[in-house]
């Protein structure tokens, strides 16, 4: 297996704000919520990570290669800083390892025959379909 994606804290940059909905007195008066801002292109990743993050068509990553990731769950400032960091980390891990190549491979000749059967059987259902002639 191998081993985890490093990132150093210098790469990411917090900003604490006030978190949404409910939560009575405490929303309006604390910062509790994270936002975390990550730069792919600035970062220390490989090129190799760096590419296939860029290529992910998730709504976190900005045109500009920017991760952003709102943290809101906890009270607590100093969770939603570690959720925030824990889902930056599973994003990068999730592309650590690349794709596997796919190996084309021919359909048995068996699966061919059963395709043209079917396709064999559904033409002549549509040939019935035609109009009856009177003699």
């Amino acid at each position: 297996m191998p081993k985890p994606v490093e990132i150093p804290a210098s790469e990411i940059e917090f900003t604490a704000i006030r978190a949404q909905g409910a939560g009575g007195q405490n929303v309006n008066k604390v910062s509790s919520a994270i936002h975390l801002r990550f730069d792919i292109r600035a970062s220390s990743l490989s090129d190799a990570h760096k590419e296939r993050l860029l290529a992910l068509r998730d709504q976190r990553i900005t045109e500009d290669g920017v991760v952003v990731i709102k943290a809101q769950q906890s009270r607590s400032q100093e969770a939603n800083r570690l959720d925030a960091i824990a889902r930056l980390h599973e994003l990068v891990e999730s592309v650590a390892r690349p794709p596997r190549v796919r190996t084309p491979t021919k359909p048995t000749r068996s699966s061919q025959r059963k395709r043209l059967e079917g396709k064999n059987l559904r033409g002549q259902v549509k040939a019935l379909r035609g109009k009856v002639s009177d003699s």
